[in-house]
This record gives structure tokens, C-alpha cells and sequence, in this order.
């Protein structure tokens, strides 16, 4: 074993410390790195799961990619897709392509008694992925849209199911209106209320059937406003989006999930900056409590240091000797920040202790993202920027004089 390595363990786990002058400041210096270790898992792993949990609740209800018109404008009424170029198989048969559904939207008034609100219809076909809908369902049930007829039963959002006193089993009139011509009324079945928490699609989105959308928008049986594409992982989506936007033929375009909401986007991208600056200030605060115990360690050992030199060891050496103890000293904050702060993570992550207000932050709780990744990340990124940091505090070693280091007291 290397003299450095040695002799910091000889004097880290010494008995001897445990009533020297430094104990206090030990304690501090660990208490640090443990908070630091603490609020960088909860800062990281709230901050990913945050970003995590609105993009995939933004692509499970209308895909990770959409696939629309290039006649589509800024109005919720859909345009007929262009089929002649559009290659589906193909794109079903993509490796990250989990699968695909088609709809079509059209923008109206719910209306009852006492009141009213204005909503998009958003029709959706046989191949309605209802699995992947089912997280958003808060009571009732999805209705089996088989395309064949005309299914009455719809799914609302609980906000709008709150504006207008409904809640499922309940009736509803819904009024579209086409230009030039009379208003054309619908009566729905309320079969289930769901909730995303994304304020921009929980105040305007009911689900029914395609059907409904056709009839109203005059479009052909097999005609579909759009369709919604699915991953199997929503890190393939920038790798899959070119191929995509290759067999959609040029009058139809692709875009992603998150382009639809770009003040979301704008939002999410908050988080980075974020979690950057919470870590650069709490690493600046590890750092300068590690250096303030690595100065006080030299203080309190000038004498040993004195005896080293005094022995023919080099300042090299016994400048690698008290950066050892001190990131020695490290090792019980980090063990002990990394269980504190995964336990706290792991308490929120099941019983989702912590609310949020969804219209504030479009999400109900806390969510957490637990990467092993990174949280290996954190422990090495603080034991390796302390032990880059100690390096220019521990040459002060190299100005003590064994001679006057043997008489120091």
C-alpha cells in the first residue's frame, strides 16, 4: 500500500480523534456534504421526473408525434389527411414505433341548463389505444369506438365535468356550428371523467367517436383528421422524428408532442437551469466548508507534518496524505446524504406525500424520477470537484518548516 493511502487511514481512523479540537469541524464539514448530497438527489430527481411526467402525459393522450394536413390551420377543426403518400405501415413497422391511432377534432359548446363551455371534440377511431388511456381516467369507463354507427357515449375532463355539475351516466348536449348553415346538436352519454392535469388540454378535450367528427365535418367514412404516433421510448423521438417526416408525403408534416405547447416547452426548459444552478451553488458550498477542514487539519497536525519531513517524506506526499483524510472524512456525509435523500425520494414516490397545483405546475404530485445514474453521478461529481478543489489549499503544507513545525504547539 502506497505511504499516502496509508498513513490518512492510519490518522481517519484514529482513536485519537475522536477528542481532538477538529471534531467539531469534521462534524460540520460532513454535515455538508451530507446536505449537499440530500439536496442534489431531491433537486435532480424531482426536477427529471417533473419534466418526465408532463412529456409523457403530453404524448400519451395525443402521441409522441402527430401526423396532420398541411391544410391544418390555427382553428381546432381538423383537416382531411392526405393518404396518397402517407406510408402507415411503414411507419407502424418502425423499430421505436409502439403503434398509432387516428382521430379527428372539431370545436364546440357543451351546454346545459345553467351553463355552458366551449370544448374540441376529439373523435378517435377503433385503433384507440384505451391502455394508455386508462392512467388518465379518474371514474367511469372508456367506451369501445368500433367505427361501426354512431357511439354516443363520450369522456370528459373533470374540469369541465366540475364547470357544468356533470359526473359519469350523466346526459349532455353538445352544439357544432358550420358556416352557413344551422347549428347541429348532439346528445352525449357522459361514460367516464378523465384528468391529465395539463390545464391546456383538461379545459377544452372530450373524447367520443371519430364518426361524430365525420358527420359534422362532412368528411368520408374512411377520412381521418390526423394521427397520433407512439413510442416505445420518448428518447427515440428526435432519432425518429426525420424518419417519419420522410413517408408522410408532402402534404401532410409531423410534430412532436411538446411543439404543440410551446409555453410548456418554454416551461420545462425552466427545470434545466434549475437543477444547473441549485448544483453549481450547493457544490460551491461543499467545496469551501471541505477546504475550511482541510486548513483547520494542517493547523491542528503541523506537528506531525514537522515529524513527516523531519522522516525525508515530500510535500507531494504529505500533501496527498491530508487530501486522502479529508476526502476520508467525506465518506460517512455521502453515505449517509445518499440514504436520507433516497429515502425521502422513495417515501414521495410511493405515497406521493407532496402536492402540487396542477395549474400552476401540470402535475398533482411530486414526481421522481430515481436514475441509478445519477445518482452514482452526484456522489463521484462531489468527491471528485472537493478533491480537484483541495489541491491548491494543501500547498500551504509546503511553507511549514520542519524545525519550527517540531516546536509548534
Amino acid at each position: 500500500m502506497k505511504f499516502p493511502i496509508y498513513f490518512s487511514k492510519k490518522i481517519a481512523f484514529s482513536k485519537d480523534n475522536k477528542n481532538n479540537l477538529s471534531r467539531v469541524i469534521v462534524f460540520i464539514g460532513r454535515l455538508s456534504v451530507a446536505l449537499g448530497v440530500i439536496v442534489s438527489l431531491i433537486t435532480v430527481s424531482t426536477g427529471l421526473g417533473s419534466k418526465k411526467a408532463i412529456e409523457s402525459r403530453l404524448a400519451n393522450f395525443s402521441g409522441h408525434i402527430s401526423i396532420k394536413s398541411t391544410r391544418s390551420n390555427s382553428s381546432y377543426n381538423s383537416s382531411v389527411l392526405n393518404k396518397d403518400e402517407l406510408k402507415l405501415n411503414d411507419i407502424k413497422n418502425l423499430e421505436e414505433v409502439s403503434g398509432t391511432q387516428s382521430y379527428a377534432t372539431v370545436s364546440g359548446i357543451l351546454r346545459t341548463e345553467d351553463n355552458f363551455d366551449g370544448v374540441i371534440l376529439k373523435g378517435v377511431a377503433k385503433d384507440f389505444d384505451a391502455e394508455r388511456f386508462k392512467d388518465f381516467m379518474v371514474s367511469g369507463e372508456i367506451p369501445k369506438f368500433t367505427e361501426e354507427g354512431y357511439n354516443n357515449q363520450v369522456i370528459l375532463s373533470q374540469k369541465i365535468a366540475d364547470d357544468l355539475h356533470l359526473k359519469a351516466k350523466d346526459s349532455i348536449v353538445a352544439i357544432f356550428s358550420k358556416e352557413d348553415q344551422k347549428p347541429i346538436y348532439r346528445k352525449f352519454e357522459i361514460a367516464g371523467i378523465y384528468k391529465t392535469d395539463i390545464k391546456m388540454i383538461d379545459d377544452l378535450f372530450i373524447i367520443g367517436d371519430i364518426n361524430h367528427v365525420r358527420k359534422i365535418q362532412d368528411m368520408a367514412k374512411d377520412d381521418v383528421g390526423g394521427v397520433d404516433v407512439f413510442l416505445k421510448n420518448s428518447s427515440y423521438i428526435d432519432e425518429v422524428f426525420p424518419k417519419i417526416e420522410k413517408l408522410i408525403g408532402y402534404k401532410n408534416f409531423a410534430e412532436k408532442a411538446t411543439d404543440k405547447y410551446p409555453q410548456i416547452v418554454d416551461w420545462i426548459g425552466l427545470f434545466d437551469t434549475n437543477i444547473g444552478l441549485i448544483i453549481t451553488i450547493l457544490l460551491i458550498v461543499v467545496v469551501i466548508n471541505i477546504i475550511m477542514v482541510l486548513l483547520i487539519l494542517i493547523i491542528e497536525r503541523t506537528n506531525s507534518i514537522g515529524m513527516l519531513k523531519t522522516l525525508g517524506a515530500t510535500n507531494g506526499q504529505i500533501r496527498a496524505v491530508f487530501i486522502n483524510y479529508t476526502l476520508l472524512i467525506m465518506v460517512p456525509g455521502l453515505i449517509f446524504g445518499n440514504v436520507i435523500g433516497i429515502g425521502l425520494l422513495l417515501i414521495q414516490r410511493f405515497f406521493g406525500i407532496v402536492k402540487l397545483n396542477p395549474e400552476n405546475y401540470y402535475v398533482s404530485t411530486v414526481p421522481v424520477d430515481l436514475n441509478p445514474i445519477y445518482i452514482i453521478a452526484i456522489s463521484v461529481g462531489i468527491l471528485a470537484v472537493s478533491a480537484l478543489a483541495l489541491i491548491l489549499p494543501s500547498y500551504l503544507i509546503s511553507k511549514i518548516s520542519p524545525v519550527k513545525a517540531i516546536k509548534y504547539n
